[in-house]
């Protein structure tokens, strides 16, 4: 997650609020825990409670930065790669860049995906989602994909998240990491399409679901000349080609 040791978030120099981030992540990437004690944190970073509230405003919002703060580093790291163009293989190092930072911080990742509420999407999660929603748009726009981008992301996020969580309870020392690999590919190829479908005859029905695919993230990136009624009812129309297809 980035944080530095206990002894930096002792430390009496810098900000008051960067050093309470730092400690609160220095215990909650120990304990995995969010109820760390407001006591412990001030004590780690050397202030007192009301100093706390004055740049949170309770010990939940200090959690809340935390995990915000340490997500933003998996969302968008700082030698992250850029996107190749070839939308499988920006999936793959998703993936595989998904799994890791779990692995690597795997107190921090329980706290994300490990302790939900039933019915609550996490909103600290939702850039994440949101890039992987994008990239599958882009795959589609481009004929890749077998089913509506949507239900593409949540098939992958699903078999990602699970993957990794299941990996985290593996000893270090056995952790099986063909795993991910045979699971990445299995879930890519339920939502992608092969370069054989892809030239298949025009007239076939998983190319006509492919086209309505395409034509649909073509058309919501790009709604001109339609009213909202128009671009909803064509959503629909597409969306019904490609489950029929």
């Amino acid at each position: 997650m980035g944080y530095r040791s206990g002894m930096t978030a002792r430390s009496q120099s810098g900000d008051a609020r960067d050093r309470l981030l730092l400690a609160a992540g220095e215990l909650l990437n120990k304990s995995g825990d969010r109820n760390v004690s407001t006591r412990a944190v001030c004590e780690l970073a050397g202030v007192r409670a009301p100093t706390l509230y004055h740049h949170f405003g309770s010990k939940q919002g200090l959690i809340d930065a935390v995990i915000n703060h340490g997500f933003t580093q998996y969302v968008r790291p700082p030698h992250a790669p850029h996107e190749s163009g070839d939308p499988a293989e920006d999936l793959r190092q998703g993936w595989d860049r998904h799994v890791r930072f779990g692995l690597e911080h795997p107190a921090f990742y329980a706290l994300l995906y490990g302790q939900v509420d039933a019915g609550k999407p996490c909103t600290i999660t939702a850039p994440a989602h949101a890039m992987l929603r994008e990239l599958l748009t882009a795959a589609a726009r481009q004929g890749l994909l077998r089913v509506p981008a949507e239900d593409a992301a949540e098939q992958i996020l699903a078999a990602n998240i699970g993957v990794t969580l299941s990996l985290i309870t593996q000893p270090e020392d056995e952790r099986d990491m063909g795993l991910s690999d045979r699971v990445r590919e299995a879930a890519l190829a339920g939502v992608l399409t092969d370069g054989a479908e892809r030239d298949a005859a025009h007239e076939s029905a998983g190319t006509r679901a492919g086209a309505a695919l395409t034509l649909r993230a073509l058309v919501d990136a790009d709604p001109r000349g339609l009213t909202s009624g128009e671009h909803a009812l064509l959503q629909e129309l597409l969306e019904r080609l490609a489950v029929s297809g």
